[in-house]
């Protein structure tokens, strides 16, 4: 059974920092590229940020960008999020998502496992 479990949202101050995880069961994890995702209360959901397979290459979001930092561990199948200089913008649930392919893509589409989502809250 494929298991994405997303840890480490929480209220936090604007300014703060927080990471989140997204540990990975029951599927190959070192050979897919993985990503992070959120939606905001009546928003559509937004890509944020792409790793590939071997945490070489990198893609995020303009909104997020030289603010958010994705990497992996590999031997513990596990992705991360570090986020620093959270923004009230930022207030959403974040969903870790895993695709086949080994390159990263920002289309929602091509994940094909789907985390429940950590709701990270960044108060003014």
């Amino acid at each position: 059974q494929v298991q994405l479990v997303e840890s480490g949202g929480a209220l936090v101050q604007a300014g703060g920092s927080l990471r989140l995880s997204c540990a990975v069961s029951g599927r190959s994890f070192s050979t897919s590229a993985m990503a992070w995702f959120r939606q905001a209360p009546g928003k559509e959901r937004e890509f944020v940020a792409a790793i590939n397979f071997d945490d070489s290459i990198a893609d995020y979001s303009d909104s997020v960008k030289g603010r958010f930092f994705i990497f992996r561990d590999n031997a513990k199948s596990t992705m991360y999020l570090q986020m620093d200089n959270l923004q009230q913008e930022d207030t959403a649930t974040y969903f870790c998502a895993a695709t086949r392919y080994g390159a990263t893509t920002r289309y929602g589409g091509h994940y094909d496992s789907w985390g429940k989502g950590t709701r990270v809250t960044v108060s003014s």
